[in-house]
């Protein structure tokens, strides 16, 4: 007879700007793990779908709705959970973390940023859970603009080579970086500016969302 349950486990990355990037984790408040660090995440209810249940576990557990949110992996090793049989179901998600105010509840009793570079020892497989998402950040955002959910919604362009050396976990040569980013015109350069240090104020970009979505159709394809 067949006894397995379903779970999902969110990977919500954040980053703060000049700063490392970030994970957002959840302290256990039952066992097992009692008060050790973890992805957000929890059994999927009958009634519902996947994506409905790392919306509600994400919420409940620390308050935060990202609006990018994609299904990552799925775990399924025989004693990955010491209380029964469990398949996780993974999910990459992306925020702003200063668009959010963390309010942990239900199964958490805290929630918390970690820096990817600092992170505290973590409960069940979630360390490997971690590590496959990190991978496909940095293949992902090479190909695909999606740092920009990271940023906030006006930008320094220095603020957009920072998250890229950030997430890839190198320097990257930022003439050509800029050459190529604005070689596809999709940043709109508002009439802000940023003071930054002793030089001159920074210009400060939007991502052309729509504009995107539309060479996307066309074939139009991203490389960083």
């Amino acid at each position: 007879m067949q006894n397995i349950k379903i779970a999902v486990d969110a990977v919500v990355f954040g980053y703060f700007e000049n700063r490392e990037l970030h994970i957002l984790l959840i302290k256990r408040n039952i066992e097992p793990f009692l008060n050790s660090w973890a992805l957000p995440g929890g059994l999927v209810k009958n009634e519902e779908t996947l994506e409905e249940a790392i919306s509600r576990e994400l919420h409940e557990e620390t308050g935060v709705n990202t609006t990018f949110i994609e299904q990552l992996y799925t775990f399924g090793e025989l004693n990955r959970d010491p209380r029964n049989r469990v398949i996780s179901v993974a999910y990459l998600g992306l925020v702003n973390p200063k668009s959010y105010d963390l309010k942990a509840s239900t199964d958490a009793s805290d929630a918390q940023w970690f820096s990817i570079n600092n992170l505290p020892n973590l409960a069940f497989d979630h360390l490997t859970i971690v590590t496959k998402a990190l991978e496909r950040l940095r293949t992902k955002i090479q190909y695909q603009p999606i740092g920009f959910n990271l940023l906030k919604t006006e930008f320094a362009f220095s603020d957009l080579e920072s998250l890229y050396q950030s997430i890839l976990g190198r320097d990257i040569d930022r003439r050509n970086f800029r050459k190529k980013v604005m070689s596809y015109n999709l940043l709109i350069e508002t009439k802000n500016l940023r003071k930054e240090g002793s030089g001159r104020p920074a210009k400060l970009f939007q991502f052309n969302q729509e504009k995107y979505q539309s060479l996307e159709q066309q074939g139009f394809y991203f490389e960083i």
